[in-house]
């Protein structure tokens, strides 16, 4: 039965959430059409394009994404406290950026308006404040334009994507880079790249090649902020070169149900949040392999159990 978003996606209990999107047509609307021998390959710097310009509007912040032949991966941040912080001139910019505005809000932002008019104008525009930080709102925008012009170059109308996009909510840090670490590994896993550095439209790649050009943070992108007390308040709470020796260590492992993998050595971020080195493997391999909806500690499920009334949820125990 299908799950209400309302009971998978709960900033109460995190920001931090794993989506995953397929097309509903197979691999040839991304990668390579094995009977008519064309390549759609284009498709896929369509969706990496999408996701960064989107990233740039909406109050939901980007730590990791995967374009895959017929599906991606998104690791997104929740930024509600972003929002909120917005101005009504800001959210108005913003919302335009990808919507006509209605007269009503053009005149809002140039003229005199009356009492009922002003109350009506921020009633819209605190509308528009909730959507930027809905993670439902960003997955439509997304998918709805790939789909728009997949089907404008195909000469079709139809469905583009599957229904609903899957979600997963990542409970404490572990969760949240064992998502991360299952989408930059991604290509590797599938066999399509060797190494993380050649890993075509993921974020590790992105954040790679915005590091050769002396850029801490590729746009789009959360950035790495090392820990909790940086001075820098919003980011990833990890360095981002303990999480490429990460990336590096698990990628090495070898997975009895994937071909790709790389050579073997101990990342420093191990030590640090005390993982066992096969547990944290075991998990990485989990992202996806179960059905599941919450990922996190025994406490942690238990609290979300509380928070959404429920006996039961579906989920990995960290």
């Amino acid at each position: 039965m299908t799950i209400a978003r309302s009971q998978q996606v709960s900033l109460d209990i995190t920001p931090y959430y794993h989506c995953i999107s397929r097309c509903v047509r197979r691999s040839f609307l991304c990668g390579q059409d094995r009977y008519s021998g064309r390549s759609y390959e284009h498709r896929r710097q369509w969706v990496e394009d999408r996701i960064l310009a989107l990233a740039r509007i909406y109050c939901i912040d980007i730590c990791a994404y995967a374009v895959m032949h017929n599906h991606y991966h998104l690791v997104v941040h929740i930024n509600q406290a972003k929002a909120g912080q917005l101005s009504n001139v800001e959210v108005i910019e913003r919302w335009g950026a990808e919507h006509q505005l209605p007269p009503l809000i053009q005149r809002y932002l140039c003229q005199p308006l009356t009492a009922a008019e002003v109350r009506r104008s921020e009633a819209l525009i605190q509308i528009w404040r909730q959507r930027l930080y809905s993670l439902s709102w960003l997955m439509k925008e997304l998918n709805y334009e790939i789909a728009r012009e997949a089907n404008l170059e195909d000469g079709c109308t139809g469905h583009f994507w599957e229904g609903r996009f899957k979600s997963q909510a990542l409970l404490d840090e572990r969760a949240l880079l064992a998502a991360m670490v299952y989408n930059d590994l991604n290509p590797l896993r599938s066999g399509i790249a060797s190494t993380p550095e050649t890993s075509e439209y993921t974020s590790v790649k992105k954040r790679l090649d915005a590091l050769k050009q002396n850029q801490p943070t590729p746009p789009g992108l959360f950035p790495f902020t090392g820990s909790r007390t940086s001075h820098q308040t919003e980011g990833l709470p990890f360095r981002l070169m303990d999480y490429l020796e990460l990336v590096d260590r698990v990628g090495r492992q070898k997975n009895d149900d994937k071909n790709g993998h790389i050579a073997n050595h101990y990342p420093k971020i191990l030590t640090r949040l005390a993982f066992d080195p096969d547990e944290y493997l075991y998990l990485c391999q989990s992202i996806e392999r179960y059905r599941c909806l919450w990922i996190g500690t025994s406490e942690q499920l238990k609290q979300a159990k509380k928070v959404l009334n429920k006996q039961r949820i579906s989920a990995i125990r960290l």
